[in-house]
């Protein structure tokens, strides 16, 4: 099993210039390498509490500080892009990474997508799969002629600087709708299932309805890949410290749904480290939980939270340090099936 640190920039203090969390990031990053975690990801957003709009401009200072660890997006929001600029800013970061992009597609979410690029529920299905379809081509072939409904035509165009990769891995990412896994299952591509707001079981069912659309399509069952997130990640030699250290940021995320109107689906830590993927306790009760969602999901890649929200820089060090030495050995070797 591969291990991904992965952060969304949000940005929720006001004290803290965009310039610092920026920093931060970066950082979490170098750390990650220094750590031996496998990739790190930056997610894509467009509104409040978020400054994740460029992840290939922050992927790409990230790739400038560290020479291994891979470079993913968490995600792309192809459904808000023109296919073709986001093909010339990932095949440019490509070549200056050194070959280290991999992405994870989406439509994304969020009221500003309306206000900002005017996709809206009623399209960003079909603008997703029609900007991947053209994206795929673009990275494929230097000579692309193509015609869609949301984008002007293309004739004979050829896209610069041709990638490093000459076939880039994309996985699908996936939350609650069929839409994505079907797009991932068609092209025969790989599957990550977002797993951070509910429990295990609908999650579970995508992931098995992603298995029979895999062979629908004629596939390898044993080429299928799939990835799986966490809820929040900390762990310490006890679960009586693990949890006393992660009450507070469980506590501040409740009142931050409390004021945006939303009615927590895990009330409680303790509910929450009981039902959700949520990895808080002793290095032996996260190896128990990621082997019981592996039983259930069978992924071969997870992410940690990479940000260290409500942890001093110590404890924060000192979890991903634990998690490098105890956690992962143990569960490296589970494989998909």
């Amino acid at each position: 099993m591969k291990f991904l640190l992965l952060t969304l920039i949000t940005h929720t203090d006001p004290t803290q210039s965009a310039a610092h969390r920026l920093r931060e990031v970066v950082d979490n990053a170098v750390l990650g390498e220094e750590l031996g975690f496998d990739g790190y990801a930056v997610g894509e957003r467009h509104e409040r509490p978020f400054i994740s709009s460029a992840p290939p401009v922050v992927l790409s200072h990230i790739a400038a500080k560290t020479s291994r660890i891979e470079l993913w997006t968490g995600v792309t929001t192809l459904s808000l892009l023109d296919p073709v600029r986001a093909f010339e800013d990932y095949s440019t970061l490509d070549n200056l990474s050194g070959g280290r992009l991999t992405l994870i597609i989406g439509k994304g979410n969020g009221a500003a997508q309306a206000k900002l690029f005017h996709v809206t529920t009623d399209d960003q299905w079909d603008r997703n799969r029609e900007s991947y379809e053209l994206f795929r081509r673009l990275w494929a072939s230097p000579s692309v002629t193509w015609e869609g409904r949301f984008r002007p035509s293309l004739t004979d165009a050829e896209t610069w600087p041709r990638p490093l990769q000459p076939s880039l891995t994309v996985w699908h990412g996936s939350a609650t709708s069929r839409e994505s896994v079907d797009l991932a299952a068609q092209y025969g591509d790989p599957l990550f299932s977002a797993n951070v707001t509910n429990p295990i079981e609908p999650y579970a069912e995508l992931i098995d309805y992603y298995r029979e659309r895999w062979a629908h399509h004629g596939h390898d069952p044993a080429a299928i890949r799939i990835g799986a997130g966490s809820a929040g990640y900390y762990a310490a030699r006890t679960s009586q410290e693990a949890i006393e250290t992660y009450r507070p940021i469980f506590n501040a995320r409740l009142a931050m749904f409390a004021k945006l109107g939303l009615a927590p689906v895990f009330p409680t830590l303790e509910d929450a480290i009981e039902r959700s993927s949520i990895l808080v306790g002793s290095p032996e009760q996260v190896v128990d939980k990621i082997g019981r969602y592996h039983e259930r999901f069978g992924h071969q890649v997870m992410h940690l939270h990479a940000d260290g929200d409500g942890l001093t820089d110590k404890q924060h060090r000192a979890t991903l340090e634990l998690f490098q030495s105890e956690i992962a050995p143990a569960v490296r070797p589970l494989q998909g099936r």
